[in-house]
């Protein structure tokens, strides 16, 4: 499963984000990434801010619990969650490990 590793008590999640969609959900496996589609527009990092906050509430987690480890202004990023195993993650998003 090539979108979504665990190193170390955190996990990453590779996603392809799809900026102004009509919203906000979890499309499913685009190449080795998670696609998610944002209703928010790639500008001043709205598209980032929204999706922290989508991915938390998928994953019932705080958003300070997440961060952006790559990808800032691109549409491939990589998220570091703390405090979730993979299964728990996968399983919250609704993609079978």
């Amino acid at each position: 499963m090539g979108w979504l590793e665990e190193k170390s008590s955190n996990i990453y999640i590779h996603i392809h984000v799809q900026p102004r969609a009509s919203k906000n959900e979890i499309v499913g496996i685009h190449g080795d990434s998670l696609k998610v589609r944002l209703t928010s527009p790639p500008v001043e990092g709205a598209a980032n801010s929204l999706l922290v906050e989508f991915m938390a509430k998928k994953l019932g987690i705080a958003k300070s619990r997440i961060e952006i480890v790559s990808g800032e202004k691109s549409r491939h990023k990589t998220l570091r969650v703390e405090g979730v195993s993979k299964a728990e993650a996968a399983n919250a998003l609704g993609i079978s490990a």
